[in-house]
């Protein structure tokens, strides 16, 4: 276990924590956009903003790997493995996010709308500096909560070459014939990630509470 600590440590932060940032973060814009849709746009562009939705959410995020790294290629379409994950892990995390989002905005009173055009605001005004931070407070801990799923979910990226965490603990596996220990370890190191993610979350909401909230009313 000591000998292969530092492999898979180093493919973990190398390669397992910069996916999930990156795919949380464009997945996150996705969503974003994809709720905006949904609330506001006319119903043609609102329905397929729920096709996608429905679509990456009834599909397994495995079988959407494969489309996109095994399947494309027969199109022509040639995409390499990091790439392709951060692709099928961006679409998938848009499709979730997009519902938290949108019923975070829709938790949001229409009183606040009001209130925002009766001292001259625009719709997008009231969007950006009274709906969105407010609905920002709501979405916090389910998007915390999304971002330490990818985390883990990012071990299905070795089963298109990413040399990710889980991968390199197959390599290791194939080369000692140790897999018990081997895949023991890096579920401990997948452990530590979400620990840690899920102390930056606590932290988070406590941050974003809302005034009279259930944390502020235990502190």
């Amino acid at each position: 276990m000591l000998d292969s600590l530092w492999p898979l440590l180093r493919a973990g932060l190398v390669f397992t924590v910069p996916l999930a940032l990156l795919s949380f973060l464009f997945g996150l814009s996705i969503g974003f956009g994809v709720a905006v849709l949904r609330l506001f746009a006319p119903w043609p562009i609102a329905a397929v903003a729920r096709f996608y939705v429905w679509f990456i959410r009834g599909t397994p995020l495995l079988v959407q790997l494969f489309v996109i790294f095994y399947g494309l290629p027969s199109l022509g379409i040639l995409i390499d493995a990091f790439p392709a994950a951060l692709i099928g892990f961006s679409l998938s995390v848009g499709a979730y996010t997009s519902e938290i989002i949108r019923s975070a905005l829709s938790a949001i009173p229409k009183g606040q709308w009001e209130a925002a055009a009766s001292i001259g605001m625009t719709r997008r005004q009231a969007m950006t500096r009274t709906i969105v931070p407010q609905a920002i407070r709501v979405a916090v801990p389910p998007l915390s909560n999304s971002f330490i799923s990818l985390v883990k979910d990012t071990s299905l990226a070795a089963a298109i070459t990413v040399p990710e965490l889980f991968q390199q603990a197959q390599r290791i596996v194939a080369a000692t014939y140790e897999p018990l220990i081997l895949y023991i370890e890096a579920a401990l190191l997948y452990l530590v990630f979400s620990s840690v993610l899920s102390a930056l979350q606590s932290r988070l909401e406590r941050h974003f509470a809302t005034y009279g909230g259930y944390l502020e009313s235990r502190s």
